[in-house]
């Protein structure tokens, strides 16, 4: 979830969690408000990895700020912060509420995308997810801007706001049942063509929640389809020079015209040995514990210097270049590999970038 969307959920319930006759040294309500915004925005501050390089912020995003093992620390920890901004005027313990609140709200939004959240850092690198909703959902973040604008209006109650909340509640539950019907319709397909017993993946899409990427994922292969759960006839193809929006909205068919497509993990021919020996090479061991369905992006063979490159098929859309793209190149047969980056420059041109490890 985009850290605005965050930061709003954490005001919305901490408005909704307000005490309806706060004690003396408790919070006032445009407070609580403000420090459940903060609060909530907090665990992306790890986008000071950044800073470091692209791949370490990729593994090591939604890890130890995002944790439910670290929250208490995190909540006594800006607890005290806000004590010291307010100089003492309220103790640290009418902070702390608000503050975990905000912060646990945080790792639920997160948790129901399809990135991963690992919760339970730094104990384990496994990434939590339910992914129900897109990373940028127009309608969930109405949805919390609607019950703060509510709750502006009717000063008096704090009902709007729990009001928004349980509407909120209602549409990731609604979406949790579009995935469960997404999922169906891939194992449907996979019983059909007899494909090997695994799990079926549902992603959410962009623009709606009838939008859905469906992956099976096999030994050597996926098989892929992005479909709507609403149309009932085939988008009409946009026309070239078609904006974004319009290739993303066309690219989504009914089920049951579903166009399935087979991509291989490795590619085909004499280069899928080399790049599967690379993608279990420990020179991408980082990338390879974050992507969820690696496959070959490309191979690249230009003045003597080998790259090999792969992509998390997770993030693939119509009408984007595909992101996190990494890979491995080398200067001879016999020379070491280093990871790069291929990113896209300002003209479209794809360029790589070493990463310093």
């Amino acid at each position: 979830m985009d850290t605005l969307t965050h930061a709003l959920s954490g005001a919305l319930l901490a408005r909704a969690t307000e005490p309806k006759d706060p004690r003396p040294g408790q919070l006032p309500r445009r407070a609580r408000l403000w420090v459940g915004f903060w609060a909530a925005a907090f665990p992306d501050s790890d986008f000071i990895t950044r800073f470091i390089d692209p791949l370490t912020y990729l593994t090591v995003h939604r890890g130890v700020t995002h944790s439910v093992v670290m929250l208490p620390l995190w909540a006594l920890g800006l607890s005290l912060l806000f004590m010291l901004l307010v100089r003492g005027k309220y103790s640290w313990r009418a902070f702390v509420g608000v503050v975990a609140l905000g912060i646990g709200i945080h790792i639920a939004g997160d948790v129901i995308t399809a990135f991963g959240t690992m919760i339970f850092a730094p104990f384990s690198v496994w990434r939590a997810q339910i992914p129900t909703t897109f990373i940028i959902d127009p309608y969930f973040t109405a949805i919390i801007v609607a019950g703060l604008v509510a709750s502006a209006v009717w000063k008096l109650t704090r009902k709007p706001a729990v009001i928004g909340l349980a509407v909120l509640a209602i549409y990731v539950g609604f979406q949790g049942i579009l995935h469960q019907r997404a999922v169906a319709a891939g194992e449907h397909y996979a019983l059909r063509h007899g494909l090997e017993a695994g799990t079926v993946e549902a992603i959410p899409q962009p623009f709606s929640p009838f939008h859905w990427m469906i992956v099976i994922p096999q030994k050597d292969e996926y098989h892929m389809a992005y479909v709507s759960l609403w149309r009932d006839e085939i988008p009409e193809f946009p026309p070239e020079g078609a904006t974004w929006l319009r290739q993303v909205h066309a690219s989504y068919y009914p089920l049951r015209d579903a166009l399935w497509k087979q991509v291989p993990r490795f590619g085909l021919g004499k280069d899928a040995k080399l790049a599967e020996e690379l993608w279990y090479s420990g020179v991408l061991a980082s990338y390879r514990n974050f992507a969820l369905f690696p496959a070959l992006y490309g191979i690249d063979r230009v003045q003597g210097q080998l790259c090999v490159w792969f992509n998390d098929l997770r993030f693939a859309l119509a009408g984007r270049n595909m992101p996190f793209r990494y890979g491995a190149c080398r200067t001879g047969k016999d020379a070491a590999w280093h990871v790069h980056r291929l990113i896209n420059d300002d003209s479209g041109q794809e360029i790589f970038e070493a990463i310093p490890y």
